[in-house]
């Protein structure tokens, strides 16, 4: 069964984190949410444009896993045993900000 986000407003109490991204892969463990769980969601934001992948702590993001638009954002569902988030920038080196996202 597919995982939707269906909460229609996002809900966002504890802070996650802002990473630069470059040209090699880097990955940083998903913040937690408020009931100190991983959260099932997490919202992505890119200052530029960037690739991301969610997995464990030796996952690797590639220019062929999930594009981050600049100024745009994905909401992306964290499946059980996922700890970690890869990113990697696209043509020129940018941020990458990854938040928890309360349950729904």
């Amino acid at each position: 069964m597919s995982q939707i986000y269906c909460a229609g407003f996002v809900t966002i109490t504890m802070p996650g984190f802002s990473a630069a991204t470059g040209a090699s892969s880097a990955a940083t463990a998903i913040p937690v949410a408020s009931d100190g769980n991983r959260p099932r969601y997490v919202r992505v934001a890119a200052r530029n444009e960037c690739y991301v992948k969610l997995g464990i702590s030796t996952v690797v993001a590639t220019a062929n896993d999930i594009l981050v638009q600049p100024a745009d954002s994905v909401i992306l569902h964290v499946p059980n045993g996922i700890t970690h988030i890869a990113y990697i920038q696209g043509t020129a080196a940018g941020q990458v900000n990854v938040t928890p996202l309360e349950q729904a």
